[in-house]
């Protein structure tokens, strides 16, 4: 990658100090492509029994997928459509993204997740597919299906968006994740033959990490074929065990000042190779206990931004060269 901008920044990031999604649409797409929410209909194995029954530590009722179309008796072609509509008369471009954002959205029979993902696929104005679940919900099968998918819709791409959110076990077994740290770099290696790309969701500030473990984890990204990264702030929602525990005084969140210095330090030590998909995080206002500051989203991204300019820094700074590319 050549840095043709003062500090060390490529001239296809754009206007940011980081390789963002928007910038890897524009450079990729040669337009910004927005997410379309969809809401499946899945559940996942920490919530029916076969983990757990209560999910992760933070997960809402909603499975994460408060911001998604209205999906009570309607097909994913309808939510698409649905949401097109929610876009008409903005100044967007022409195609979207189609997110499979509630719950596990690879834990199903295939001939249904081939339906669902179909579907979406279908639609002439959806340019790919993005679909969250856990590395455990990936067998062969589902590999194959996604991997026949991709040869049947060759202009169009499928991403998998996995929720890592740390790479230790301690923090991992308080979230209640529910796998083990190897399983998920199996996945990662196995999508990475299939040539489908992933995204990985990090969260910043999770109870009892410090700086230095939160740096580790993004580090270990750098050894990986990750094509993504969403960094999120730790959000406490209502009706989860995570906002019992913060009410109870067992953790702190960092205020907006300490939240914008941890997120340019994750910045600065990730590969600049990697696209940066978020670094802030949208709690639904109905549910959203702490942190009240994170509302103001528009806000928080500026400061972040301006803040990195002031430092004169951005994305890979000090991470290391050999990033396993994708």
């Amino acid at each position: 990658m050549s840095h043709s901008l003062q500090s060390g920044r490529p001239a296809h990031w754009l206007d940011k100090p980081y390789y963002s999604l928007h910038a890897y649409c524009r450079h990729t797409f040669h337009e910004k492509l927005y997410k379309i929410a969809i809401d499946a209909g899945m559940t996942c194995p920490n919530r029916d029994g076969l983990l757990d029954t209560r999910g992760c530590i933070f997960c809402s009722a909603g499975g994460s997928g408060e911001f998604a179309v209205k999906a009570q008796g309607r097909s994913v072609a309808q939510q698409i459509q649905c949401g097109l509509t929610l876009f008409r008369g903005k100044q967007t471009g022409e195609r979207f993204i189609a997110y499979f954002q509630a719950f596990t959205n690879t834990y199903a029979p295939v001939s249904r997740l081939r339906t669902l993902f179909t579907q979406a696929l279908e639609t002439p104005q959806i340019a790919g597919i993005s679909i969250a679940t856990r590395p455990d919900c990936l067998p062969e099968t589902v590999l194959c299906l996604l991997t026949d998918l991709r040869q049947t819709f060759p202009d169009k791409f499928i991403w998998l968006e996995l929720g890592l959110q740390t790479i230790h076990p301690r923090t991992a077994d308080y979230i209640r994740r529910g796998y083990p740290l190897s399983c998920f770099t199996d996945a990662v290696h196995r999508l990475c033959l299939r040539r489908l790309p992933v995204i990985v969701h990090i969260i910043l500030g999770l109870p009892g990490e410090n700086r230095r473990q939160i740096y580790e984890t993004i580090s270990f990204l750098n050894t990986l074929p990750v094509f993504g990264v969403k960094l999120q702030l730790l959000h406490v929602l209502e009706g989860t065990d995570l906002a019992a525990d913060y009410r109870a005084g067992m953790f702190r969140l960092p205020d907006q000042e300490q939240y914008t210095d941890l997120v340019i330090g994750a910045l600065e030590r990730l590969s600049p190779e990697i696209v940066v998909h978020r670094i802030t995080g949208d709690g639904p206002k109905n549910l959203l206990i702490a942190p009240k500051w994170s509302l103001h989203k528009r806000a928080v991204l500026n400061r972040i931004h301006q803040e990195m300019r002031r430092r004169d820094t951005w994305q890979g700074k000090y991470a290391p060269p050999g990033h396993f590319s994708v």
